[in-house]
């Protein structure tokens, strides 16, 4: 039904107003574009769109940089689907397409890079949505918000289960305000 992918400059348009429309407010859209202007946060391949048929952007997700305890991770957000495409799968669909893309990223670092690759994924979402990627809830090994979160909305992710899960206080980009 829809095309994922990650974004091309002629997407950025259409990314704004999906993510507006979803959230109906600007305060997520202009995260993303204040995110994109961050170069340490800013991984233009965890940028995913999809497409519908018409050829216009109709769902979002997007992977930024992120500490957690000190360590590098990715932070989850915001995910995003055209009111009029919700409840169709274009969220799972594009949110999967956007871990697979983090997890082929942190294979090919391992391999070229002495860095080791973000593992770790966090979330602030649906605790009805995520599990179905493998989101558990992040109490369950020491991650925490500097701000109040109810537990179960609160999640991570390993993207690959063999290596280790830091733990700690997230630290989030200057652009999320927190």
């Amino acid at each position: 039904m829809v095309e994922c992918r990650t974004e091309v400059e002629r997407d950025v348009r259409g990314i704004r107003d999906v993510v507006f429309a979803a959230f109906g407010r600007c305060d997520e859209a202009d995260l993303v574009e204040a995110l994109r202007r961050d170069p340490e946060a800013w991984i233009p391949g965890l940028s995913v769109v999809a497409i519908g048929v018409d050829g216009d952007v109709v769902g979002y997700a997007l992977l930024t940089r992120c500490r957690v305890g000190g360590h590098r991770a990715l932070a989850l957000a915001p995910c995003a689907v055209s009111p009029e495409w919700q409840n169709r799968g274009v969220g799972t669909d594009v949110t999967a397409y956007a871990l697979d893309c983090a997890r082929m990223r942190a294979a090919r670092t391992r391999v070229v890079d002495e860095r080791p690759p973000e593992n770790l994924v966090v979330v602030l979402g649906h605790p009805e949505f995520y599990p179905r990627f493998g989101f558990r809830p992040a109490t369950e090994v020491g991650i925490a918000a500097s701000f109040e979160v109810p537990d179960e909305a609160l999640m991570y992710l390993a993207l690959d289960t063999d290596e280790p899960i830091p733990s700690g206080v997230i630290e989030y980009p200057a652009a999320f305000g927190v």
